[in-house]
């Protein structure tokens, strides 16, 4: 009875064990195909780093020329657009010179229009010496003949050839002089005369330097780094402040070089920012892949050829292009730290960039816009000027 209670409890006992095995066994089976499916699904061909920052232009506000700060008008912090004046000097010295320069071009139209004249009044004395030895040759041809017919001394005769002889000198004189005036004016006329032209270039340094005296924003942006207070006597070159585009930002991740065996330009990347969280996802592009790692470009680069090195895992930095909406939906600002992750599967792309850019990728015309007036001032100077010259050698 006893023998026959046993072994039932056994086989029992066994079927619950083999049961167990099966269901860890198959424990391990679905916690592995899991694990593998979520290894090429999420972390096969994919690359990731949290030495990721956020960097962007900081655009130097920069004098042209120097000057005492009278006025500012933008602090740290500030949205400025572009065109928008931010700092004012003192432009008591520039009215100066810019009022002494529209008085010099006007006396130099007058000077150049009088070359002119004195050109045609030349034409005119050449024209009288002709007549005047045309007249003296005719009184000697007539002296001739009378000396020949026996009505006239030999004295006579030869004070009418020393009157020829002094005319064509005259006249060779007045072709002389008449050079000299064509000279300073040939081939130009008064608005493209060497002096005039000179007069502008004058006239327009001046006009830029009264302008410099106030300094605006190249781009829109934030203000950051004011450097520049009231009273503050600068040079040309010294940082003022700094503009910060925000919505051009990119982002500089430092992958290791293992890491960039399958990295190429055009490949999709997925960005969290320290700042959000992962609440917040931003996603990009790899734009470009450095040329060389920071320790190569440091101030002290490694002596790797010294022989007292220690070989460390290097790193390049790898461009990321952000999305712009999603830029400005979550704004982000220069340094703010990135965990980037970049899809390496597709390798299609290159890896450096084999075509030249075929326009600029940042520029401002801000500048370019500071000549438009001055043309209408030069063209009313010149035409006064010329006028009121014409109109007084015409009444003389």
């Amino acid at each position: 009875m006893s023998q026959t209670t046993t072994q039932p409890n056994a086989s029992a006992k066994s079927a619950q064990r083999k049961k167990s095995l099966m269901i860890f066994f198959s424990a391990l089976v679905i916690a592995g195909v899991g694990a593998t499916g979520w290894y090429y699904t999420m972390v096969a061909g994919t690359e990731e780093t949290d030495d990721a920052y956020v960097n962007g232009n900081l655009v130097q506000i920069t004098p042209e020329i120097p000057g005492t700060v009278t006025r500012i008008f933008a602090d740290d912090g500030d949205f400025v657009s572009k065109g928008q004046e931010m700092v004012h000097f003192d432009n008591s010295d520039a009215d100066i010179a810019f009022d002494n320069a529209q008085a010099n071009l006007g006396q130099v139209v007058r000077q150049v229009r009088s070359m002119f004249t004195n050109t045609e009044q030349a034409k005119a004395v050449v024209a009288e010496q002709k007549v005047a030895l045309g007249k003296a040759q005719a009184d000697l041809a007539r002296r001739q003949n009378m000396v020949k017919a026996g009505g006239l001394s030999q004295e006579e005769l030869s004070h009418a050839q020393d009157m020829v002889n002094a005319a064509e000198k005259a006249l060779l004189a007045a072709r002389q002089q008449l050079g000299a005036q064509q000279a300073l004016v040939v081939n130009t006329t008064v608005e493209t005369h060497p002096l005039v032209k000179t007069a502008i270039a004058k006239l327009r340094q001046a006009y830029l330097d009264k302008t410099r005296t106030s300094l605006v924003a190249p781009v829109s942006g934030y203000v950051a780094r004011r450097n520049a207070q009231v009273g503050q006597r600068v040079t040309p070159g010294a940082t003022m402040m700094a503009v910060v585009p925000l919505q051009g930002v990119w982002v500089d991740a430092n992958f290791k070089e293992t890491q960039l065996r399958e990295m190429r330009i055009g490949q999709q990347a997925t960005l969290v920012a320290d700042l959000y969280g992962d609440k917040v996802e931003y996603h990009g592009k790899v734009e470009s892949l450095g040329i060389g790692t920071g320790s190569a470009f440091s101030l002290l680069p490694a002596q790797n050829a010294t022989g007292n090195w220690i070989k460390v895992v290097q790193r390049l930095p790898v461009r990321i292009q952000l999305d712009e909406k999603e830029l400005a939906k979550h704004p982000l600002r220069i340094g703010l730290s990135m965990t980037v992750t970049v899809d390496t599967r597709d390798t299609d792309g290159k890896l450096l960039a084999d075509t030249t850019p075929t326009q600029a990728r940042y520029e401002t015309d801000v500048y370019t816009r500071q000549d438009d007036s001055i043309d209408a001032l030069i063209n009313e100077i010149i035409a006064e000027s010329d006028k009121g010259s014409s109109a007084l050698y015409a009444k003389q």
